[in-house]
């Protein structure tokens, strides 16, 4: 891997030469990232950012900052940041080497059932498992918070949440990006009073940027749950008010419900990936299945040799996504309920296998990719942060309300935006969800169950020490975008800010379709056309937040995906 600071050169500094020593930033980068000595964070929000490296200034550890940085993304990022959600975090600890999993995924209702979401003529009703207050989870990131602080923080609660009640309070000053995904969210917006109030002003105006937008109930909600700790969200005013508003919009969250809810540990899945060794999220995400799963399939061929983005490699990435994605559909779901078979899935056995199903020469069509036989779509409006101390500590975490401003529902009086998180379920198996995700009895609605994600944060380790840390947003794309970042660091020597802005592509098996990026040349798209890829241009894919330690030196590269604006990765 070319890594930035190989280079012998003369650096200057304080006007004093000191010859010989490493330049921190390759010249032959085309891209180059942003470098910190002590510590850093990468998020899609600024100010969010900010608050998590204020945090590791005054002497926290990496999880004292996500933690302020996930309750500071409430208030920044309220399409995505959340503590009306849920989500996932992984966690290492250096100085045990200890690497854990927090699930603190929504949990459908302990009055949820199979067929909650069918019509009277039985099929799948988007507008319920969407918008209405049967679409909301019982949320989960104030527990997951508090659980990682508890295990793994050395700040206080308090003094890790008062700089989201402080943003909160005093007001954000309202960004471009802001400004106008509040508009293109309107309708969701306008559907409930108490959501209108907030986040429109008097007379149904939209916010402009540079005005400032003030979250007074959420403020007092955020300083509810620092003085009461998780049991001022979960019992008490806020959960009475919460529980009443959804009841209201047909939901079925109870307080029993609230009361109930726990965040649990899990152990991560583990592959290893060219000498290095993969640490990903387990079930109930299908993140870390599927990515080690498609890196294993491809550990069996040159994938630097080939070349990044050729027709070859793109050919070679996406059959081994449909394969992934078939297999998702069939075994995937909530392991507290069924049996997943995480270690064949895993396997490099079960990846030769794959490889054996791959033609060099043609696209197989989905049609004829079943899920295997083995023994015993989120929305793109998730948001990751990474980060990393100066002592080795990492946390990734993804966490999401699933649409722009999940239902759209406010509690009166709490500031708390809504999950939508039900529609990951499989309303009917075999049906698509609304992001085209085919699911199966795994993932059935179930009391007490916990949705099917692909949400993926993730660490990649040399030697037991931390060396990548990523994730992104994506919906359905967040697997193969993850996948992506990976194989541009380790398989074709990009550093950090390269491997997060290289063109994408995605297979997902059904629609039958390869999405590519603007950025894949015309040849590679007529090349990809005659091995029989249906090529399908889209959208932009991901928003991948990244970090990179030089395990030589100490310090550390980061960069946030150009592809959304406001995402910053700041150091100190």
């Amino acid at each position: 891997m070319r890594v930035a600071g190989v280079l012998a050169a003369v650096v200057f500094l304080a006007d004093v030469a000191v010859a010989d020593e490493a330049t921190i930033f390759d010249p032959m980068d085309r891209i180059h990232p942003v470098w910190a000595e002590n510590g850093m964070v990468s998020a899609q929000e600024r100010l969010a950012a900010e608050v998590g490296r204020d945090i590791l200034a005054r002497g926290g550890n990496a999880v004292d900052a996500g933690v302020a940085v996930a309750l500071a993304l409430a208030v920044t990022l309220p399409r995505a940041g959340n503590i009306g959600g849920g989500g996932f975090m992984i966690v290492h600890e250096a100085e045990t080497g200890r690497t854990v999993a927090i699930d603190y995924r929504e949990m459908a209702p302990s009055g949820a059932d199979r067929d909650m979401f069918l019509d009277g003529q039985g099929n799948a009703d988007s507008g319920l498992s969407l918008f209405s207050g049967a679409a909301s989870g019982v949320p989960g990131t104030v527990a997951g918070m508090r659980l990682a602080l508890d295990e793994f923080g050395s700040m206080d609660w308090a003094e890790v949440i008062a700089p989201a009640i402080r943003l909160a309070a005093e007001g954000i000053v309202v960004t471009p990006d802001l400004a106008d995904s509040l508009e293109a969210s309107r309708n969701a917006l306008e559907r409930y009073p108490a959501t209108a109030r907030i986040f429109l002003k008097p007379e149904g105006a939209g916010y402009r940027p540079g005005e400032r937008l003030v979250q007074a109930d959420l403020a007092r909600t955020l300083q509810a749950i620092s003085d009461e700790g998780p049991d001022g969200f979960y019992r008490g005013e806020v959960a009475e008010r919460i529980v009443a508003a959804v009841q209201a919009a047909g939901g079925l969250i109870s307080m029993e419900d609230m009361a109930g809810y726990r965040a649990v540990l899990r152990e991560p899945v583990r592959g290893h990936y060219r000498g290095h060794e993969v640490v990903s999220m387990p079930p109930p995400s299908s993140g870390g299945v599927h990515l080690i799963q498609i890196l294993n399939a491809l550990e069996g061929y040159p994938i630097g040799a080939l070349g990044h983005n050729s027709g070859m490699t793109i050919h070679l990435m996406a059959e081994a996504m449909k394969q992934a994605y078939a297999d998702r559909s069939e075994y995937l779901g909530d392991p507290d309920f069924v049996d997943v078979p995480v270690s064949a899935l895993t396997s490099k056995e079960y990846a030769a296998a794959m490889r054996d199903r791959i033609s060099p020469d043609l696209a197989r069509p989905s049609v004829d990719v079943r899920p295997a036989d083995l023994a015993p779509y989120e929305s793109d409006e998730t948001t990751h942060f990474s980060i990393m101390d100066r002592d080795g500590n990492a946390v990734s975490n993804t966490y999401t309300i699933n649409l722009n401003y999940g239902s759209g529902l406010v509690a009166d009086g709490t500031g708390v935006l809504m999950n939508n998180e039900m529609d990951d379920f499989s309303a009917k198996p075999g049906v698509p969800n609304a992001f085209g995700l085919v699911g199966g009895d795994a993932n059935a609605v179930q009391a007490g169950k916990r949705p099917l994600s692909s949400m993926t944060p993730t660490m990649v380790l040399k030697d037991g020490q931390v060396w990548l840390v990523t994730g992104s947003p994506g919906g359905a794309r967040i697997i193969t975008t993850v996948l992506q970042v990976i194989l541009n660091a380790v398989d074709h020597g990009m550093n950090v800010a390269e491997a997060s802005t290289a063109p994408r592509i995605h297979h997902q098996w059904l629609p039958d379709e390869l999405r590519i990026e603007d950025g894949i040349s015309l040849d590679t798209i007529r090349i990809l056309q005659s091995r029989g890829h249906v090529v399908a241009p889209k959208e932009v894919m991901g928003s991948a937040q990244t970090i990179m330690r030089d395990l030589d030196s100490g310090t550390f590269y980061g960069a946030s995906d150009p592809r959304r604006p406001d995402a910053a990765t700041v150091g100190y």
